[in-house]
Order: structure tokens, then sequence, then C-alpha cells
């Protein structure tokens, strides 16, 4: 695996997966943002979400954004899949057997905290911030490190991939699969067709009802719904190996932060694990991700120090939740982690 730019690495060795294979030689890419403090308590894991690089979603860091790296020591982990992190596309000794191994949320938390305890040499995280996939990374941190983790923030994410979640993504899947170059259960080369497919289904899932109907795309730019369409959506996910688009989307589907020796499958167990302050924050309008999950999830959050519910007010769908270009929302998502960092 050549080493990205723009980022560090940190060699993990020879994992053994949640599952029992071990993957050879794994590797995390990661980046980090601001300073640690003297007192090392002011660090914030960001975790990436569904195809996204850790430059995709650094737009959040800024000091009048929503996280502060003049206060703050941020730490954008790249989740495994996405590229740069050990994947298909740049790791062929895991094919072995022709299949690409299952990496979990568990498989990924638990080589972050290494990087985290081994090599920045921290044992408090003020935060753990995530949107969508990140936010389930966010959940499994809390669940799974409660002496380190003092607050968590998902954005868009729940505890477990719902099943309406999920076959949302099997219609996902299937776009691509369709595609002439996927045989023998990869590809054989760029799926250029099927990408495009995956970015028609995607458009009609991100967004809502209301953004549609009120031709809010129009506020981004577009000249008509066509246009939004194939500007924004046909080439949205080109730039990444389709292996590893449905290498993360197993892992997304597999998500269950109760889906280990710990917790048994119990989810109540895993969610009274979590003694963080916890700040839930779906999209109102989110389809895949919705909000009546967080819901039924805020009342098993027993031995949290806190646990609040607030939707993000917003037609922009699972989008609210990454709104790069969508100021009212930013600023939303800026107020509710400010507060949340100053209890």
């Amino acid at each position: 695996m050549t080493e990205p730019a723009n980022c560090a690495i940190f060699d993990a060795g020879d994992v053994q997966l949640a599952s029992g294979q071990v993957f050879r030689s794994m590797k995390l890419a990661y980046k980090t943002y601001g300073r640690l403090n003297a007192a090392r308590d002011n660090v914030v894991v960001y975790p990436t979400s569904f195809s996204a690089q850790h430059f995709d979603t650094e737009w959040l860091i800024s000091p009048d954004g929503v996280l502060d790296p003049d206060r703050y020591f941020i730490v954008i982990p790249n989740l495994f899949g996405n590229g740069l992190s050990s994947s298909p596309s740049n790791s062929p000794d895991a094919w072995a057997d022709g299949r690409y191994p299952l990496v979990s949320y568990h498989d990924a938390v638990a080589v972050q905290h290494r990087l985290l305890v081994e090599q920045l040499h921290v044992d408090e995280i003020a935060l753990v911030y995530g949107w969508s996939m990140g936010g389930m990374q966010a959940y499994h941190w809390a669940a799974l490190h409660p002496d380190m983790v003092q607050r968590v923030a998902v954005v868009c994410g729940s505890a477990r991939c719902a099943p309406f979640n999920h076959v949302f993504l099997e219609g996902v899947k299937a776009a691509l699969h369709a595609d002439p170059a996927f045989q023998n259960g990869r590809f054989v080369s760029q799926p250029t067709v099927g990408m495009r497919a995956m970015g028609r289904v995607y458009a009609g899932w991100a967004l809502s009802y209301a953004f549609y109907h009120e031709e809010a795309w129009r506020g981004l730019g577009f000249e008509s719904l066509e246009d939004f369409l194939t500007r924004s959506w046909d080439g949205a996910f080109a730039r990444r190996a389709g292996d590893d688009l449905l290498a993360q989307i197993a892992t997304w589907q597999n998500g269950d932060v109760s889906a280990c020796a710990r917790f048994g499958g119990d989810r109540s167990k895993a969610l009274a694990a979590i003694t963080a302050r916890v700040l839930l924050m779906p999209g109102a309008t989110d389809s895949y991700f919705q909000a009546n999950d967080n819901a039924d999830e805020l009342p098993l959050l027993v031995n949290a120090r806190s646990a609040e519910l607030s939707p993000i007010p917003s037609i922009y769908g699972h989008r609210a939740g990454n709104p790069i270009h969508i100021p009212a929302d930013r600023a939303f998502l800026r107020v509710k982690i400010q507060d949340l960092l100053a209890m």
C-alpha cells in the first residue's frame, strides 16, 4: 500500500477482525488539525462517512466553524474502504480467497483506538463527532470506550443499520452490481454505468420530498432538476473504486453497536454502557437514518451523563448533517456543538 498524500499512516500490523479473519498489514490513514494541549484532554475524533476521505469533510474544521482547531486537537481517521485506509483498491493480498473480508465498525474503532493510544498517546477524548457512517462509528466509540469518551455527537446516524436503511442500500448495491464490469464478485474495471445509476438512486434518498417539491436545488445554483441530477449526482461516486464502495456498504449494512461478544447482540446493554454526554442530531427529513431510530435509542441511554435528541430542522434530508452549502443547517450544528462542548 502506497502512502497517500496529505495524511499520515498508522500501521496496525496483522489485525484479527471481528469475523475471525486476519487482515494482513492493515493500515489506517489519518490527519490531525490543531495542537494537543498540555493536559492532553482537548481531543476531538471525527471519523469519515460513506465514500468520504478526510479532505471531503475538513471544511467543518475552522476557528468559526463547527470544530475549532485553535481550541481542539482534531483527528480524522479515514474509514476502511475509502481508498486511503486499507481498502479493496489498495490491499490486493486481502483478496486471497477471492472475496474481500467484512471490516466492521468494531474493527474500525479498535484500530482507531490503537492509533489514539499507541501513536498519539491520548487516553481522553473530549468529543467524538460523526455524520452518517461517521455517526455510527461515534456510537461505537461511546459504547466500547466509555472510560475515554466524554461527549459524543451522532449526526444523522444510529446505533445500528435499521431494516429500512438496509433496504435502501440494497438498491444502491443493485445499481452497482448491474454494471457489466461486475464479474464473479468484484469489478474488472470501473463501473461507469453502475455508478451513474447509483447516483440517481442516491439522489432520491439523500434529499427530501420537500427539497424537490420546493425546488431547493435552484438555491444551490442549478438551472433545472435534470441539471441538478446530472452535475450533482451522475458523477458523485466516480472518484471511488467500485469495490471500495461495496466494502463500505457491507460495513454499513452490518453496523450494530451490540454485535460483539461484550454485548451479545443486546442493544439495550450496549447503549447502557455509554456514560458520555450524548447529542443525537438526526435530520428531521432524513429518509434512511430516520429520526425515529434515535428517538427509540434515547430512553436506552440510561447511564449517559446527559442525552439530548435535537433533530436538524431542515428540508435537506440526510445532507442536513453535512451542510457545506447550507448556512442555516451549518449554524444549527455549530451552536449545538458549542453548547455540548461547554458542558
